[in-house]
Order: structure tokens, then sequence, then C-alpha cells
């Protein structure tokens, strides 16, 4: 490829030029999928009189679509062109944001971010299984670490855009001829500026795709070939059999089933500390302002850890670093929640963000990697579809299983700190024992678990038995087709 001046540097550094547009399209729609979450949620604790009960709700129709269509999304990215899915998906998202000025009700927005989850879940598995296509192997952990830079480095911007946008909407409000539009000054047309912002981002990212990312990424019935119809399941079968096909590689895939396992169930250890976190800080700390420092800590952890994968991706065997990063993380987790003192727990919640950057990283790497073309749609859907679970389950779970240990803790220890929490004392030094506490070292052993249950199905002896029932599998499918 003859490349223009300032095209070098884009391919050395995201592998491929198509790859450099992707990730543009992404940077883009991800600023403004954050602007849009903000203005949604917002929005939804303005409408109702219970904000709490409201935003709930809200983010739960964000989440529940990929329990029940995932699977059914995953057979479509892998039967079609996945560019093509990714502009479906853009454009009805940008369709759903110039709705929802006129939402007016908290039905509206529930509807609103049931089916945003929709075609976000035809979207982000498209996009993952086409990095592939457009990235040498040898980069994808670069480009997976890009990725998550646009994904998550786009939040604290957009934080700032969306307070902008709010202000600009309220002089907007002022202009009588925009009133159909959505613009007003009732408690419902306080975010119309930012939907309308979000729905633009969508447009310009499949603008971006559209023209271009010229690599062709052709439907998997043209890349495979076909079978005999009279032998081949059709209709509701013929998915049905794919989504079992899908669900099949995740177990037997040894890989596979290590990054599935490891990053769920870290996930519902770690992210505990997000609803717990302010919790910790009061009860342990002393200073519940303490908790956004936490989350700094955390943050600043989790770029480190993926700059330093992306430095040496090349040296690294990416099996055992990942194996490895859990353990870490999981050890930090335990030990940042042991201590007392903020600086010290807050070193742990860095460690644990260093872990988890790495793992993030290289979980998105290991499946790319690890992965037939024609099944990786339906890969990458079953394991974000984990991963929003294990988060949703670690929001509700965390301060539930806290609640009912805090009393029985007071009941079984009997001695209070000078915060007023259960504890003990240890050679004259207060060590409090509450509820959330004991939770987050539940947290943090269920990601050493996780490490250990991911450590054995990545041994070599596991990976050999599943690379050749794999061949296997190949060897009989290439039969069939002839």
């Amino acid at each position: 490829m003859t490349a223009t001046l300032g095209e070098p540097l884009r391919v050395r550094w995201f592998g491929s030029i198509e790859f450099f547009w992707l990730w543009i399209s992404q940077l883009i729609s991800a600023f403004g999928d954050w602007v849009g979450l903000f203005a949604v949620t917002a929005l939804a604790a303005n409408i109702s009189n219970r904000p709490e009960a409201a935003t709930a709700l809200v983010l739960t129709a964000r989440v529940a679509p990929s329990f029940f269509l995932g699977p059914f999304m995953g057979v479509l990215v892998d039967r079609y062109d996945r560019k093509l899915l990714m502009r479906i998906a853009d454009l009805a998202r940008a369709l759903v944001f110039c709705a929802l000025p006129f939402a007016t009700t908290l039905w509206h927005l529930i509807v609103a971010s049931l089916l945003l989850e929709v075609f976000t879940l035809l979207f982000a598995p498209a996009k993952e299984a086409l990095v592939p296509v457009l990235v040498p192997r040898d980069r994808l952990t670069s480009a997976n670490s890009l990725g998550i830079l646009a994904a998550y480095g786009t939040m604290p911007l957009a934080g700032v855009a969306q307070t902008l946008l709010k202000a600009g909407n309220d002089r907007l409000a002022h202009v009588e001829w925009l009133g159909p539009l959505g613009f007003g000054r009732d408690i419902g047309s306080t975010q119309t500026l930012a939907f309308y912002f979000n729905a633009l981002t969508y447009v310009a990212a499949f603008v971006i795709v559209r023209t271009l990312i010229r690599t062709k990424a052709e439907p998997v019935h043209e890349r495979v070939g076909t079978v005999e119809e009279s032998d081949a399941p059709s209709g509701i079968r013929a998915v049905l059999a794919e989504v079992r096909e899908g669900w099949k590689e995740v177990v037997v895939n040894p890989i596979v089933r290590a990054v599935n396992v490891g990053l769920a169930a870290g996930l519902l250890g770690g992210a505990m500390l997000v609803p717990l976190g302010p919790t910790f800080a009061k009860n342990i700390v002393g200073d519940v302002d303490k908790f956004p420092l936490y989350i700094t800590a955390l943050g600043c952890g989790v770029a480190l850890g993926v700059g330093l994968l992306t430095a040496f991706q090349k040296k690294l065997p990416k099996e055992k670093v990942f194996c490895g990063a859990l353990f870490f993380a999981g050890g930090s987790i335990l030990f940042g929640i042991s201590m007392s003192t903020f600086w010290l727990s807050a070193v742990g919640v860095f460690g644990l963000g260093l872990g988890a950057g790495a793992v993030y990283v290289l979980g998105y790497t290991l499946l790319q990697e690890n992965t037939v073309d024609d099944m990786r749609g339906r890969t990458f859907n079953t394991f974000l579809t984990l991963v929003r679970l294990a988060v949703l389950v670690a929001m509700v779970a965390g301060p539930t299983i806290s609640s009912v240990l805090d009393p029985l803790m007071k009941r079984w220890i009997g001695g209070r700190t000078a915060l007023g929490t259960p504890g003990v004392r240890w050679f004259g030094v207060e060590y409090g024992l509450p509820g959330v506490r004991v939770t987050l070292w539940f947290g943090g052993l269920l990601i050493l678990v996780a490490a250990t249950l991911a450590s054995r199905s990545i041994d070599p002896s596991a990976v050999r038995v599943g690379r050749a029932r794999r061949r296997d599998t190949v060897a009989a499918g290439s039969e069939e087709l002839t």
C-alpha cells in the first residue's frame, strides 16, 4: 500500500488505515454515548418523584435485553455483513435519540433505553468481530487498548460536555420557533440539545464506517460455502442451532472459556467496589468524601495497566499474563480492603485497576485470536452478555449482602470502633469489621477463584485438547461441505 503524508504514523499506531477510521468513529460515538447516558439519567431523575428508582429502572432497561436477545444478535453478526449491521445500528440509535426530546414520562425513557440496548447488542459484537479483519494479529493488543481508551477515556470529557449542553439548552429554550423541535422551558425539555448532539455523533460514525472503511466483511454464508438444503435446518431451528453452536464454543474452547469465566467472575467481585465504595470510605476511613479519590486511583491503575500492556505486548505470553493479572487484581483488592487508612487502601484499589486494565485488554485479544471468523459474533455476544450480567449482579448483590451482614457482625462481635461500626481491638489497635468490609473481602476472594479457574482452563494440556476438538470439528464441517 502506498502511504500518503501522515499515513505511516497511523498505520504504526493503529495497524491499518481502516482500523484508524473505525477507532475515530468509535471515539465520536462513545463520547456521544456518555453524553446521552448522562442526559437520560438526569431526565429520569427530573421527571419522576422517586429519582433513585427512576434512574435504576432506566439503567436496568439498558442491560436487560442482552439476557434474552444477545445470543440471537450474535447469530445475525455471524451471518451478515458486519459493517452493514454497524451502520444500521448507528442510524437506528440516532433516530431513538432524535425522538427522546419528545419523551414526557418515565415509560418513554424506559422504552427508548430498551431500543438503544437492542441496537447496541447488534453494534458491539459486530465491531469487535470486525477488528481482527482490519488489524494484523500482532497488533490486536494495541487495537484493543485503543478501543478501551476510546470507550472510557471520553467519559470525563462527556460530563463537562453534558453540563455545557444543558446550559446551551436553557438558552435555546427561550427561542420560540425551536419549540416544535422539543426545546422548551418545562422540566422534560432540559436535555433536548444533549439528545440531538448524541444523535449527531451516531450519524458521524455512520458516515465514517460507510465511506472510509473499505475492507469488505462478507456474510458468513458466502465465506464458508453452503450445505445441502435437505440436510440443513431452516428457520428458527437453524437460528437455535447456531445459538447452541456459539455456547458450545464457549464451553469447549479452553481459552474462550477461561476468558469468559475469568472476566465475568472477576467483574462480579471487583464491581462491588462501586456501590460499596462510599460506605467503605465512611465506615472504615471515616470520610465519605474520599470515595471519588478511590475512583481516581482505580482509573489511574486501569490507565497504567493498559499502557504497560500496550508497550510490552510483543514480549508477553498473553494467556499467562491474563491469569497473573487476575491474581494480582484479587490480591490487591484484598490488601486494600484490609487497610484502615486511606492511602494504604487506595494503593490496593490502584492495584485492582492495574490488574483489571490488563485483564480487560487481554480478554478481548484472546477471544479475537482464538475464535474462527464465523463464530466470532456469537462468541463476543456471549462474552458481552456475561459481562453485563456480572456487573448488574455485583451492583445488586454487593449492597444486599453488606446490609445483611452488618447487623449479623454487630451481633456476633459485639465490639464497637470509634466510628460506631462492629470491630475488635488487637494489641490496642481498633479494627473495624462492618458488613461492607466482609462483603468486599468476599469479592476479592471471588476474583482469586476466577483466576484459579482460568488458569486451569488455560493449562497447556487443556488447550491442546481444545485445539484438537476444534480441528476435528473443522474437518467434519469440511467433509459435509464437500
